[in-house]
């Protein structure tokens, strides 16, 4: 009897001892799978040879990890995704560089009287006051920059180097050179500096106009004066503008981590292509948010070629007044939808006044390329070289018409010119001294008709008994369909003229005569 409960005994332990085992075993080959798969924490270089896992150990680890998460086996792809990061890293940090911009600024005045206030109070304040001299401290800033050109000459964003007496580069293989400015564009916070070297690593341009959003990108600068540092991302838009930092915006958005230090510094694909610079961020602390702002490589390969073959930026002309269409707007134009921008003024010897662009057409297309919104086409006239035949599509009275503009180089003041527009009739003849602007649709039953805004006194119809708000319908018999009408009108008259005109007054018309 005592022997059979011994055997009994013995079978229960050994039944136990092997279910221990099983479950250690268990344990054991789910903690090799998960190590196989995992990067080894060693800090040898040469990772532990896997033991092979047999039968047992395998189903053992299934039936223990049955009840946790699945193991997910790293694939090829994905490992190549990661190869593809390395090498674009690398490529991107030889090309990008610290910039170092050295300025002095006065400092508070520093007397070199004795601090004594018995010596201050029997002289004065004012007498100590006259023998204070400002005393020079120099103030440095740091930001990125990056190789364009083998030569040397580096692309960085103007607010880096603007008012630097000395601006030194920190090259990604350790040496520091003394750089020289070429050129600066505060518009669109550009600019361009050269270093004396040769056989610079370069990094090749994208083509930014192609870009999609959610791709991934890399930032690449020194934030903080941190050296070669590469964040990573996505993009989250394209085409930002009106944010308010510069006057020609076109921004990438990105949510790759830019810090102060990053301003100048290369965003690049997947392919190691430039695809923008670094420039900005929008933050509530200071520091990273998540939204980031890049100039796109297209408007920075332009600017940057003009600032090295000319020393100053070269931008097109148009020469309108342009606004967005509102769904209101494009209901009473008739527009197919809001895309595009409005012409809501066109300088009468502009490029546009000579193609034959008036108040009221919506630019739909320029130089075949579908305009978003007024920003989208002063970004494009911009870029485009004077002297350069483009076609338009604008939306005119329903229906599409197709124009072509030889485009001018903007002048350096385009606002005297908007002092003197076309709306400002001159001149010894009746029509002189009226100020007149495009009547509003369902202002006139037939639209036609010229609004007047301003009536200079004691002119020819000041005289008449013209007043602002009436509205000049016709002229010697003849309609006036538009403010270029009118102006051509005028332009015919002679001193001696008198002329006959319909205007709308309220909910009437009358006629008037005006004597010059």
């Amino acid at each position: 009897m005592r022997r059979l409960v011994q055997l009994r005994r013995s079978a229960r332990t050994g039944r136990g001892q092997l279910f221990m085992r099983m479950v250690l075993v268990g344990v054991l080959g789910l903690a090799t799978v998960q190590c196989s798969q995992a990067p080894s924490s060693s800090t040898s270089s040469t990772p532990a040879p896997s033991r092979p896992m047999t039968k047992t150990t395998s189903h053992a680890a299934v039936a223990l990890a049955s009840d946790s998460s699945p193991i997910v086996k790293v694939s090829t792809p994905l490992l190549a995704s990661n190869e593809t990061f390395i090498k674009v890293a690398k490529e991107a940090m030889a090309s990008v560089v610290n910039i170092s911009a050295t300025k002095r600024a006065a400092q508070a005045p520093e007397s070199s009287l004795p601090d004594d206030p018995l010596f201050r109070r029997f002289f004065g304040e004012e007498f100590e006051r006259r023998f204070k001299q400002p005393r020079q401290q120099p103030e440095q800033g740091l930001g990125s920059g990056v190789i364009v050109s083998q030569d040397g000459y580096i692309v960085t964003n103007n607010h880096v180097v603007e008012q630097a007496d000395q601006l030194m580069v920190l090259l990604g293989d350790k040496r520091k050179l003394p750089a020289t400015l070429i050129g600066t564009d505060p518009k669109t916070d550009l600019a361009v500096i050269k270093i004396d070297a040769t056989g610079l690593p370069t990094l090749p341009w994208g083509n930014s106009t192609t870009l999609e959003v959610g791709e991934l990108v890399l930032a690449v600068g020194n934030p903080f004066g941190l050296n070669q540092t590469v964040t990573m991302g996505i993009i989250s838009a394209v085409g930002r503008a009106n944010v308010g930092i510069v006057d020609y915006e076109n921004f990438i958005q990105t949510d790759a981590a830019i810090n102060p230090g990053n301003s100048g510094g290369a965003l690049v694909n997947l392919q190691g292509q430039l695809i923008g610079i670094n420039t900005a961020i929008f933050s509530r602390t200071g520091g990273y948010m998540g939204i980031g702002f890049a100039i796109p490589s297209q408007m920075v390969e332009h600017i940057m070629q003009s600032l090295i073959g000319h020393g100053k930026v070269i931008r097109g002309w148009l020469g309108v007044s342009i606004q967005d269409i509102s769904p209101e707007l494009a209901s009473q134009f008739d527009a197919p939808d809001t895309q595009g921008a409005l012409v809501g003024d066109v300088f009468s010897t502009s490029p546009a006044g000579l193609a034959g662009l008036q108040r009221g057409d919506i630019i739909r297309t320029y130089n075949k390329v579908q305009v978003n919104n007024p920003t989208h086409l002063r970004t494009l006239v911009a870029d485009t070289a004077p002297n350069t035949s483009v076609p338009l599509t604008v939306w005119r009275n329903g229906k599409e018409v197709s124009l072509s503009v030889s485009i001018g180089e903007m002048p350096k003041d385009v606002a005297s010119l908007a002092k003197v527009g076309p709306d400002s009739i001159q001149g010894d003849h009746a029509l002189a001294g009226l100020t007149v602007e495009p009547v509003k649709p369902g202002q006139t039953p037939d639209g036609h008709g010229v609004m007047v805004t301003q009536v200079e006194p004691n002119s020819p119809g000041d005289r008449a008994g013209l007043r602002p708000g009436d509205i000049l319908i016709e002229v010697n018999r003849k309609i006036i369909r538009s403010v270029e009408d009118f102006e051509a009108r005028a332009r015919d008259l002679k001193a001696t003229d008198s002329i006959l005109v319909l205007i709308q007054r309220g909910k009437g018309t009358i006629f008037l005569t005006i004597k010059p």
